[in-house]
């Protein structure tokens, strides 16, 4: 797991060929705008996202993101230890993200 800062999680993405972009918030808040060619997988599932997790390709890298990055670390951590060892966490999370987003 890795700490991007905006500009840094920005910038790798644009460049990876292999970029799997996961919003793990709540739906409530996926409603109100998310980053864009994101798949939302809510933290908050417990077992849900675990499960969830699983039928994730380990190959992918892995560009995680909350409203703060306090949940994405969380689910960085989850992630690798399911295996999926490529995670990026967006430090500061969506509320600070200003590139492109859908509504």
């Amino acid at each position: 797991m890795a700490d991007l800062s905006q500009e840094e999680w920005a910038e790798q993405l644009k460049n990876d060929q292999n970029a799997f972009i996961l919003d793990v918030r709540t739906p409530e808040e996926v409603a109100e705008g998310h980053i864009s060619d994101s798949t939302n997988i809510d933290i908050y599932l417990g077992q849900g996202f675990l499960d969830q997790l699983e039928k994730l390709d380990k190959q992918k890298n892995y560009y995680v993101y909350c409203r703060s990055g306090n949940r994405s670390g969380q689910a960085c951590a989850l992630m690798n230890s399911a295996g999926l060892k490529n995670t990026y966490n967006l430090e500061g999370g969506f509320m600070n993200w200003n590139g492109a987003v859908e509504e």
